[in-house]
């Protein structure tokens, strides 16, 4: 597995494809999707084609590059079945069946961490685009902003801690991300927590959080303080990921009718 750092404006395909895949996706797939329901009903009236429209977008970020799997959470699994029905569509209008035109990938879900969740609601998933700071911690936080995080999640009055329990959902929540963050397996965090308060706990978590976002911190500051080293790994990122998408473009449109392929 190989990642390509680049963007949307570096690969004009995304664009492109995205609009080729609009004409064969029908509108009722979009409106079913669950992001976009529970977005509609808070927007209202000012709910953005854009929003209705971005799945599309993401499966052609994913089908561009011909992959056979993605690594996802929970959360994004239906977006990605939704690229597989796109991508399945479009094979069996215009492909072949022994040469599809485009891979159907597979989703990759870990089975711990495979949805993270609220540090101020366990049963709502941790979000950027929550209105409080307090119920995430992003990739960047200080020390002195993961402490102060960790100290004021919600919590509950019950001593002991246990995994998987439906009525303690942030008790489970908080010690998976210790589980993860950790490094340990689920059934030693298990017997390391089973009587602990949670005034012994977060200091723990809040450590763990720290020292584990440290080596990412410490990577993020010296690539953007390297403006000339950021921009060659963008070039030439681009360039790499232009050559494998313009081809998967090339081989859409000769399946489509639109062009020859290169």
């Amino acid at each position: 597995m190989h990642f390509i750092l680049t963007s949307h404006g570096c690969v004009p395909a995304h664009s492109e494809l995205t609009w080729l895949l609009n004409c064969i996706t029908p509108l009722n797939w979009l409106q079913d999707m669950i992001q976009f329901k529970e977005k509609a009903v808070k927007q209202g009236e000012n709910v953005s084609a854009g929003l209705l429209d971005y799945p599309v977008l993401m499966a052609s970020d994913i089908l561009l590059y011909q992959a056979d799997k993605v690594p996802v959470g929970e959360d994004q699994k239906q977006h990605l079945e939704l690229t597989r029905d796109i991508a399945a569509r479009l094979n069996h209008q215009f492909g072949k069946p022994d040469q599809p035109v485009l891979k159907l990938p597979e989703p990759l879900i870990r089975k711990e961490g495979a949805r993270v969740m609220s540090l101020a609601d366990g049963t709502r998933k941790m979000s950027k685009s929550d209105p409080s700071e307090l119920s995430l911690i992003t990739l960047l936080d200080s020390p002195d902003q993961i402490q102060y995080k960790i100290k004021r999640c919600k919590t509950d009055p019950i001593r002991g801690l246990t995994f998987d329990d439906p009525a303690r959902p942030e008790c489970n929540n908080l010690l998976t991300l210790y589980t993860l963050l950790s490094g340990k397996k689920k059934e030693d965090v298990a017997v390391e927590c089973q009587d602990m308060g949670w005034g012994q706990f977060k200091p723990l978590l809040t450590d763990t959080v720290i020292e584990s976002l440290k080596p990412i911190q410490e990577k993020y500051q010296a690539i953007t303080a390297d403006k000339s080293y950021l921009n060659s790994v963008l070039r030439d990122g681009g360039e790499k990921a232009r050559a494998i998408a313009n081809q998967t473009l090339s081989q859409v449109k000769a399946a489509l009718g639109y062009s020859l392929p290169l």
